[in-house]
């Protein structure tokens, strides 16, 4: 049997972050293995940020984030899905097809992003657009026991 053309992919992956600072080489390893249990071609695998859950997933409420591009044929998808449904380290992923980008623009980013001193944060973000038209009839007060 003829396997299909392989297209490029991107995955994200969620993992408990106290399980990932603990045992994060087992964790890369895992990951490696689902994608080589496909076939598939590894682009780039990095670690993307570690954030605080909007709701808590099977108790947990920080997560580390996974971030790997891959070429891989389209047909072997489900298989990577079925994988992370039945493993108990990986708590999310969401598997994309990578239409806007090519393989050598992955590799540009992550080649800038490994040499690209990291941005300072700010403590008080004020970035938030304050050109954007406030909703027809909506008023938000600044002390919340006048909202109604």
């Amino acid at each position: 049997m003829e396997t299909g053309v392989k297209k490029l992919y991107e995955v994200m992956f969620l993992i408990d972050s106290a399980e990932a600072a603990k045992d994060w080489d087992g964790i890369i390893e895992l990951v490696t293995k689902m994608l080589n249990k496909i076939d598939a071609q590894i682009v780039s695998l990095k670690k993307w940020d570690e954030r605080p859950l909007a709701y808590p997933i099977k108790r947990v409420s920080r997560g580390t984030y996974i971030l790997a591009y891959f070429k891989a044929d389209g047909l072997k998808i489900h298989e990577l899905e079925r994988d992370v449904l039945l493993s108990e380290r990986v708590m999310r992923a969401l598997i994309l097809r990578v239409e806007h980008l090519t393989e050598e623009d992955i590799i540009k980013q992550a080649t800038a992003a490994a040499h690209a001193p990291a941005a300072p944060v700010a403590a008080d973000d004020t970035t938030v657009a304050q050109n954007e038209p406030e909703a027809a009839g909506t008023e938000v007060a600044d002390n919340p026991e006048q909202q109604v």
